[in-house]
């Protein structure tokens, strides 16, 4: 029964109206749902959580940490969690390929971190404009906005959405041209 959705639930939501059930539980790559349908997770959380649901390593590892109070929200300030994970990322990500990197911690969003790499291609570049990529989505927030390919989502921001070229990405072209010859025209032109 849908019906408590469709009355309270706005109306910017986008992937139930293409699911219209309602899941319960998952495991691995598996989505079950109410009337106990199975059904194969090729959404894999948009990307984000692309190792599948309940995975029982990261489970037990937020189970224990939950249990032991850790800090579950703690913006930018410093946390002994913070401090094991960039030692961690320092020791096996940076450390082996000399790199002196900075970590930044953008936000529980992709939108977020959408929109620092936005504001950082900028200052280091000294530009305003950047290339997205058609058929792209990169969040709701008016700067990953303005990034986004799909034309819907980019109308919901309510305002001009400038800065951005699209250029073709995905087969845009329906194989009549492939699409980086496009785009290497463009920057050549």
């Amino acid at each position: 029964d849908t019906d408590i959705f469709t009355e309270r639930e706005s109306e910017v939501r986008s992937y139930s109206r293409s699911w219209p059930t309602v899941f319960t539980s998952a495991k691995g790559s598996w989505l079950r749902t109410e009337d106990g349908r199975d059904y194969l997770d090729f959404f894999a959380g948009a990307g984000a959580l692309n190792y599948g649901h309940n995975n029982p390593v990261l489970k037990r590892a937020l189970l224990d940490y939950l249990d032991s109070d850790g800090i579950t929200h703690g913006l930018d300030m410093h946390t002994a969690a913070k401090r094991r994970f960039l030692e961690t990322f320092d020791a096996l990500v940076l450390g082996p390929r000399h790199l002196d990197y900075k970590v930044q911690f953008p936000g529980p969003t992709g939108t977020n971190a959408v929109e620092a790499a936005l504001k950082l291609a900028r200052k280091v570049t000294g530009r305003e404009s950047i290339v997205n990529f058609t058929n792209a989505f990169h969040g709701m927030t008016l700067g990953s906005l303005s990034v986004t390919g799909n034309s819907m989502k980019r109308a919901g921001a309510g305002i001009p959405l400038v800065h951005s070229t699209p250029m073709p990405f995905d087969n845009y072209f329906d194989g009549e041209m492939p699409d980086f010859h496009w785009f290497e025209r463009v920057l050549d032109d």
